[in-house]
This record gives C-alpha cells, sequence and structure tokens, in this order.
C-alpha cells in the first residue's frame, strides 16, 4: 500500500529521538515504516552518500532543506530535525513531532 502522496509527500507524527552512535547531539524522527521501500525505490542508484534522497521538511513555522537517509544498511529512513527547529518548536527528546517532508530524488 503506498504511502507517498503523488507529489512525494508524507505528513506524520513520530517521536523525536537522539541518535546514540555520535557523541554530538544530534536528534531525528523516524519515517512510517511503510514509506521505506517506495523511498528506496525512489533513490535507486542515486550517487548521494548513504542512500540519502534529497528533502524539503517542514516542523512547525520552520522549513528547510535536508536529506532523508536509513537508519542502517535496510533500515527505517530517518529525517534529522536540526537545533534551530527543535528551538523554535519547543521540541524535547520524546516529543510528538507533526512532520511534513517532500522527497526530490
Amino acid at each position: 500500500m503506498p504511502v507517498l502522496q503523488d507529489d512525494l509527500t508524507l505528513e506524520f507524527t513520530a517521536p523525536l529521538w537522539r541518535w546514540e552512535a555520535r557523541r554530538e547531539f544530534w536528534t531525528f524522527v523516524s519515517l512510517p515504516a511503510g514509506a521505506t521501500e517506495e523511498i528506496r525505490d525512489l533513490a535507486g542508484d542515486l550517487p548521494r552518500g548513504f542512500g540519502a534522497v534529497r528533502a524539503h521538511a517542514r516542523v512547525g513555522t520552520k522549513q528547510w532543506w535536508t536529506s532523508v537517509f536509513p537508519q542502517n544498511a535496510d533500515g527505517q529512513y530517518v529525517l534529522p530535525i536540526k537545533r534551530s527547529v527543535r528551538t523554535a518548536n519547543d521540541l524535547e527528546l520524546g516529543d510528538d513531532v507533526p512532520v511534513w517532508v517532500q522527497l526530490h530524488p
């Protein structure tokens, strides 16, 4: 069942979590698991690192260009949430984050 809309957008809510593999404070939300295969098909053999797919994201009133990428080799895609976005929306780890993201493969 397709998750991506025709214009390659997703709207979802997911908890904010910290990537534990880095010493820096990097936070993410996981894209819906059902979108993983569709995004992987879109990414195909794109020459971007880590299987990344360019994206335009919005949380609250903040919009930015970024990329989504798989959490691991065959994992669910994740979206990094910048500090400025967290601050502007008063977000803390574990908060449910309403996200709009449009993919640009």
